[in-house]
């Protein structure tokens, strides 16, 4: 059984920050080559500038393993290679979103992806056999590997084994052997930070024979003859290992080459003014070109974690913010944070290793110098400073609050596609909170502040462009204080931001504000007719979709394709719900209302059928019915079908008149988003309203 080290936790986020901090990096340079790095930016030693207001892109190499460790939070420990590349057909959009769909044959993901959607499962759907040597050894295998190191600390075998189930879904040959590679140095990060033992660690999990041991032997028996100079180093992978010598796109031996290099010239003070072997780690990785950034990201990781947060200096951190995009269909997951990632990886490996994880509130502080993604504005004020301060908690620094100005410190809950720097993988959103839930924040003053500062929690409703907020609470210097705030009913809402604000009604206010946590529960309530949503990325604003084409047509929410076409909003957390809608089938025989989504391949619908007849579905890898009746239906006409999910059970009411009941006791689908599809027809939804019970 895997033993965690005493700093778990704070190892496992500092790990998963070199990652993002690595691929933020390197992304700009992406495919170029050195001498192309070299001869127009001389050197890449800080990250490439944001335009104002703007979110760094999502980048598949960290969305990517967002996806893939689902497969462990839905199988278990024993999770099979055919399991995982289910989690794959479940949370990845058809040929959209999170990987690169460079085509059949070309992108390695892009064929096994195909390959499991017509049936070839898992391991044979990322095979030699199947595929090919030149596609299935190509980057990928090892470049969303970190995890599987993450949830297995001190264990390279079993972190190799995990890391070769899943590189086995798409990849074969040295592509497995690069995951292998990968999963075992940052398993053994926690133990070690010299890069010559970590090295040699994944050497042992890796065939002695292999092209992979062949390359990483050569750089390591380079470094050793030549230590002081990485970029000979780099001249000696470019000519015996380079491009030019293995086929496909992106093919790993050469990254592989990039990696070591960078692991071990990164130890050391070299001639840059870098400080840390994690900034100067990831900046060879980068300057060296190729798959820049998920070379910088891997080795992010694995320095990341031997150096601890203390390796990582805080120019880095303060750019990041905490903040992470991915890409997935379930939307209320595509808009994290850094330290929710670190969260749920070690709530994994927690239950791997056999131990109980601590409850955490959904944005806490307990990971030294984290800021969970806050942001700050003020109106007649200014927050001139946030940052985490012991005892755990996040510090705002107010100047000039007058009785006419106000100051908010706050999250996002959802973004606009827009907002993102670049969205090449296709990032859509569903928000984070709705109507209804209750917000909950523990806030204190400093014993030497002033007294006079009121404090209320607020959402903002980005599509009406209004902010409802609770009463303000006065807060006493020297004390804690529990803030709550019940989201009303709201029509048409976006809720975009959660968060504090700050009034004063005495003398001018500054000092400082310290906010040990912000959670949201509870039952949602709110209802849409679409008039305020907005067509973003494939669809509208707060929907993602698996396929299909989805719009807003003449103040309604459109769907219709030539096969099953499906749309999905809301958290996958929610359970017991009433979802009613009121649509109109305008051809085809098929049209649903979906309850307890947990991606592509779990659901139930509820839905006006062929032959004059209302169904209920249950989706477990394809729709089944499971129970029908008659009920005469005509397109073109209006329907409200209201469907009721309780426990196992599914009640639908179609315009006032319950008809059909069926409760699931075959492993049934107890939590889930909402969502509408059809089978190659056209359906309009005109409104919908959520009410849920728990």
């Amino acid at each position: 059984m895997t033993t965690l080290p005493s700093d778990y936790r704070e190892r496992v986020y500092a790990g998963w920050l070199g990652k993002c901090i690595g691929v933020r990096l390197g992304a700009p340079v992406e495919t170029w080559t050195y001498d192309e790095i070299a001869n127009n930016l001389g050197e890449v030693n800080d990250f490439a500038p944001l335009a104002p207001g703007k979110i760094f892109k999502p980048d598949d190499d960290t969305a990517a393993p967002m996806v893939y460790i689902r497969a462990l939070e839905d199988f278990g420990a024993n999770v099979t290679a055919e399991q995982i590349g289910e989690t794959l057909l479940n949370y990845l959009g058809d040929q959209r979103g999170t990987l690169w769909w460079g085509g059949y044959g070309v992108s390695t993901e892009h064929t096994a992806y195909l390959n499991l959607a017509n049936g070839i499962s898992a391991p044979r759907s990322g095979s030699i056999t199947q595929n090919g040597k030149a596609v299935a050894e190509q980057i990928g295998g090892q470049i969303f590997s970190d995890i599987w190191g993450l949830v297995a600390p001190n264990d390279p075998e079993r972190a190799a084994d995990l890391a070769a189930r899943a590189s086995s879904v798409t990849h074969d040959g040295e592509g497995i052997h690069g995951a292998r590679f990968i999963a075992a140095l940052v398993s053994q990060a926690f133990s070690t930070r010299d890069p010559i033992v970590l090295v040699e660690t994944g050497l042992r999990v890796i065939p002695a024979e292999s092209e992979y041991a062949r390359v990483t032997r050569a750089v390591l028996d380079f470094y050793r003859a030549h230590p002081d100079d990485w970029r000979a180093g780099y001249q000696f992978i470019a000519q015996n290992f380079g491009y030019d010598r293995y086929p496909g796109a992106v093919h790993i031996i050469p990254n592989a080459g990039v990696v070591v290099l960078a692991l071990l010239y990164g130890d050391g003070d070299g001639s840059t003014a870098l400080t840390t072997s994690l900034a100067r780690t990831v900046c060879i990785a980068t300057n060296a070109g190729w798959d820049t950034d998920c070379n910088a990201g891997n080795v992010g990781a694995i320095i990341g974690v031997a150096v601890g947060l203390g390796g990582i200096e805080q120019h880095w951190r303060v750019a990041m913010n905490d903040a992470l995009v991915g890409a997935s269909m379930i939307g209320a997951r595509n808009w994290m944070t850094i330290p929710g990632c670190a969260d749920l990886f070690c709530r994994l490996g927690e239950q791997i290793a056999g131990r109980a994880t601590d409850a955490q509130s959904r944005l806490h502080f307990k990971f030294p110098g984290a800021t969970q993604g806050f942001l700050a504005d003020a109106r007649g004020a200014e927050v001139i400073d946030l940052r985490q301060v012991a005892p755990d908690a996040l510090q705002a620094t107010v100047r000039g609050l007058g009785k006419k100005s106000e100051a908010r410190v706050f999250v996002k809950t959802y973004v606009r596609p827009a907002e993102l720097s670049a969205n090449f993988y296709g990032a859509s959103f569903s928000p984070q909170v709705y109507p209804g839930q209750t917000i909950t924040a523990r806030v204190g003053l400093p014993a030497d502040a002033p007294r006079g500062l009121l404090a209320a929690l607020f959402v903002w409703d980005d599509n009406q462009r209004v902010a409802h907020q609770a009463h303000g609470t006065e807060l006493t210097p020297g004390e804690w204080r529990a803030l709550t705030f019940s989201v009303p009913h709201l029509e048409n809402a976006l809720l975009s931001q959660v968060g504090i604000v700050l009034r004063t009604l005495g003398d001018p206010w500054s000092g400082r504000l310290w906010i040990e946590s912000l959670d949201w529960s509870g039952a949602v309530n709110f209802s849409n007719n679409f008039r305020l949503e907005r067509a973003e990325y494939g669809a509208i604003s707060q929907w993602t979709f698996l396929r299909g084409y989805w719009r807003i047509e003449n103040g309604a929410y459109h769907g219709s394709g030539a096969a099953i076409s499906e749309t999905y909003t809301g958290d996958p957390a929610w359970r017991d719900l009433s979802l009613q809608v009121d649509f109109v089938p305008i051809v085809g025989e098929c049209h649903n209302v979906n309850v307890r989504v947990q991606g592509a391949r779990r659901s139930y619908a509820v839905g006006l059928a062929p032959n004059n007849r209302l169904v209920i579905y249950k989706n477990a890898g394809g729709y089944r019915p499971v129970a029908e009746m008659h009920y005469e239906w005509t397109c073109g006409a209006r329907y409200r079908l209201n469907v009721q999910v309780v426990g196992a059970t599914i009640t639908a009411t179609i315009d006032d008149r319950k008809l059909l009941t069926w409760q699931d006791t075959d492993q049934p689908y107890l939590r889930g988003q909402i969502g509408f599809s059809n089978f190659a027809s056209h359906t309009r939804y005109e409104r919908f309203e959520v009410r849920q019970m728990s």
